[in-house]
């Protein structure tokens, strides 16, 4: 709903301005300037781009329409799951994860935290680090920095879509001039006409520019700074993952382990202390 409102507040400033100050809308139709920007900005972001990037690229207007899937209630999920998991560690030991690591799809404690368990990469990250504590790994500083690594990897993949889109945006407004001046060589080769067809082709050759610049700044530029916002938000997510676990593995107690975790989010998403221990208060004991 929010890109929506977005996209209706742009073109309704844009072309209601304009119609406002007796523009024609008929002029702004030229199919072939568009042809012209559009095509050749598709062209460069295929050859600016590897093949792992532009596949990643397919799905991301579902991405921004949807928005950031992670909020307050997949936070207190997150915190509700980890608890879970260490509260069974300190009732059972720590072998007792070996079904909900190696078979997380029929995991009684993830079933109880859908949104968790349909996050594929979160529930893999879990399981991953979790299966090095059942394998004997205890050592904090070493699987800190191999929790690093592993996110800053899935942060460059996601960091070179938002780039690529970024180039879209700053190039759109190069290739509007290029079709601006391909408009005025045409316009040159057709100076003989009477006026009204020059203007016409002028007016067709300027609507180039205007078109490379309104796709840029109106679209291509809040598409890159959209993504990038969602992304964040994954990393802040995996970010107190990973403090959880940490906490955990050094020794702390289930709620202490959490307490940490909860810490790394971000002020408006963040569940107060009492939401995290009313949402626990009923799990594994």
């Amino acid at each position: 709903m929010r890109v929506i409102i977005g996209i209706v507040v742009i073109f309704g400033s844009v072309l209601g301005g304009y119609l406002a100050n007796g523009g024609h809308l008929a002029v702004l139709f030229q199919p072939f300037e568009a042809v012209i920007i559009l095509g050749a900005a598709m062209g460069a972001f295929v050859i600016g781009n590897t093949g792992a990037v532009l596949k990643q690229c397919l799905g991301i207007f579902g991405t921004i329409f949807k928005g950031s899937r992670y909020n307050k209630a997949a936070y207190i999920e997150l915190l509700g799951v980890q608890y879970s998991l260490f509260k069974l560690v300190k009732a059972k030991g720590v072998l007792a994860l070996e079904p909900h690591v190696e078979d997380p799809k029929n995991s009684d404690i993830y079933a109880r935290f859908p949104k968790f368990a349909a996050d594929h990469h979160a529930v893999e990250f879990m399981c991953d680090y979790l299966r090095m504590l059942t394998q004997g790994t205890n050592n904090v500083h070493e699987l800190d920095a191999l929790m690093d690594e592993e996110l800053e990897t899935h942060h460059q993949e996601q960091a070179r879509v938002v780039s690529a889109i970024q180039g879209l945006a700053d190039g759109t407004p190069a290739l509007g001039i290029v079709a601006a001046v391909l408009g005025v060589i045409h316009t040159m080769g057709s100076i003989n006409e009477p006026p009204e067809i020059l203007g016409h082709l002028i007016g067709a050759a300027l609507v180039g520019t205007f078109l490379g610049v309104f796709v840029a700044y109106g679209f291509f530029g809040p598409m890159a700074s959209a993504l990038k916002n969602i992304y964040e938000a994954e990393a802040k997510y995996f970010l107190s993952m990973k403090t959880g676990l940490l906490a955990h593995m050094s020794g702390n107690s289930p709620e202490i382990a959490i307490e940490f975790a909860r810490k790394m989010l971000m002020s408006e998403d963040r569940p107060s202390f009492a939401e995290v221990d009313a949402a626990t208060a009923g799990l594994a004991k």
